[in-house]
């Protein structure tokens, strides 16, 4: 499948929210809960934002020739003592089910590697949907290089 990778503009956003809007949905399908609140237009806002402000960049899947994305990776900088200083966070990876088992997802996170290496990061880190549910996720990443390495992901808001 002739597949192009490119960066994200922030023109895209209103593509990168929809794709995000599908990730999520289908998270909260599978797990029978509402685990997040999505609204696509502050998401699209974000997303634009942030593209405009190089806080985070969005790797976009298209076939090529294509105008539709099939995909995107995003990724951010972040910074802990434990990783000996900056690494790559991957926060969303997603690609549309007629499209999975293809290369996408391959080729989406050999663009974050290679873009990682290039900022000097010795890692990538990232977080799977919620176990058993998403064990095909955390198999394609363990195949990927990817080896568990912590405990449970938790959260807590900030009134």
């Amino acid at each position: 499948m002739p597949l192009t990778i490119a960066v994200a503009k922030p023109a895209e956003a209103t593509a990168i929210a929809a794709l995000v809007g599908e990730l999520l949905s289908e998270i909260m399908r599978t797990i029978s809960s509402p685990a997040f609140s999505f609204n696509h237009s502050e998401t699209e806002e974000r997303v634009r934002h942030w593209l405009k402000e190089g806080r985070y960049r969005v790797f976009v899947a298209r076939l090529t020739g294509e105008g539709e994305p099939i995909g995107f990776l995003a990724l951010y900088e972040s910074y802990a003592l434990y990783a000996a200083g900056a690494f790559g966070t991957i926060p969303e990876l997603y690609v549309r089910p007629a499209f999975r088992s293809q290369g996408v997802g391959r080729a989406l996170l050999a663009e974050a590697v290679s873009y990682g290496k290039a900022r000097g990061w010795k890692r990538l880190e990232v977080t799977t949907p919620p176990l058993p549910e998403f064990q095909r996720t955390a198999s394609f990443y363990e195949r990927e290089g990817f080896h568990r390495s912590g405990g449970i992901k938790m959260k807590a808001d900030v009134p």
